[in-house]
């Protein structure tokens, strides 16, 4: 419906004013309404509504956020490429859960990619300049400046996986030891002697645990010789680091790689190869995304519950902003071992 009425020939904005006068409800008891504050009868409640809808009063958006003090803008900050950012299932299924829960509470999501520097200084100014009421940050690195500026600004946030260093930023995430431990166990189980692992980028400390689990699994089978960081956790660094692997070792009969999308490119360059997946090699990963369950062979892999990781996220940055101190908080939500044809 538009905003705007008939005036002397010309439009102009229709204001509270309009919306008292079509009601009979004092501004005072409208504005507490269009608020959120305050008390409000049912009778005044139902006459307001019916007002609003009636002369297509639109609250000024701008002027309540000077009010309030809230511009009910939320960031979701992805410290990741923009290729990655469309690529990466775990993403959208973080950023679909995370909007839906602030979306119920009227706040809207606003998309911030961090990428290169440039883009950092960017972003630091977007936070600091007020223009968002809390952050959701997303592949944060060891040492990463967006916790120091986040922290240094006293902004709501919560974060996905737990701070490599000093952070009172509240977390979510999985037990990435333990969940790499047990798929890898279980392809030990299945005979093979010579598993590599494609890690994932050294800077994430999830592919560090994943590491510590890989390692745990095989014991005095490790070879450090058969570990490769990537320099992110796309198909393309999955497909280049498993080319290698097979340079260093043509015997290689497993492969744990720390994602879905790493696992696949793997077994892309085990078919260029000639290998067979799971005949000759092997093949686990982790996520248990869309790349898991549309690969064939379908991928054995370990599901982390991305949806509930952002909504979980999202319920700390609203409650934060209700006023509860959620200083180091942190929540490790379950995982599941996803078997299927690929080991």
């Amino acid at each position: 419906m538009s905003n705007e009425r008939p005036d002397a020939g010309r439009a102009r904005r229709v204001t509270i004013f309009d919306v008292a006068a079509a009601s009979g409800v004092s501004r005072g008891t409208i504005s507490r309404y269009l608020n959120g504050s305050g008390y409000v009868s049912e009778g005044a409640r139902l006459a307001i509504k019916d007002a609003v809808e009636e002369v297509g009063y639109v609250p000024n958006t701008a002027a309540r956020s000077l009010a309030t003090r809230q511009t009910k803008n939320i960031a979701f900050v992805v410290h990741e490429s923009h290729n990655m950012f469309y690529n990466d299932p775990n993403l959208g299924g973080m950023l679909t859960a995370a909007n839906r829960v602030l979306s119920e509470a009227d706040f809207q999501l606003v998309i911030l990619i961090l990428d290169t520097e440039q883009t950092l200084s960017r972003i630091a100014g977007h936070l600091r300049g007020g223009y968002v009421d809390g952050a959701i940050l997303v592949s944060v690195r060891a040492e990463d400046p967006l916790l120091r500026i986040v922290q240094e600004l006293g902004l709501p946030a919560a974060m996905a996986g737990r701070p490599a260093g000093a952070s009172s930023i509240p977390w979510v995430d999985v037990d990435n030891v333990e969940a790499a431990r047990g798929i890898c166990a279980r392809l030990v189980g299945t005979g093979r002697k010579r598993i590599a692992m494609i890690e994932g980028p050294e800077a994430m400390r999830a592919a560090r645990e994943r590491l510590a689990g890989f390692t745990s699994a095989l014991g005095a089978d490790f070879d450090a010789n058969l570990v490769i960081p990537t320099p992110d956790w796309g198909h393309e660094a999955g497909f280049a680091a498993m080319r290698e692997l097979l340079r260093r070792d043509p015997d290689i009969d497993g492969v744990f790689a720390a994602c879905d999308a790493l696992a696949i490119g793997a077994m892309d360059a085990l078919r260029e190869a000639g290998k067979s997946v799971p005949c000759d090699v092997g093949v686990v990963g982790f996520d248990d995304s869309l790349w898991a369950k549309r690969a064939f062979p379908g991928l054995s892999t370990v599901r982390q519950p991305v949806e509930e990781m952002g909504a979980i996220m999202a319920s700390l940055v609203l409650r934060q902003l209700k006023g509860e101190d959620l200083r180091h908080a942190h929540e490790i939500v379950p995982t599941s071992i996803v078997w299927r044809d690929s080991a």
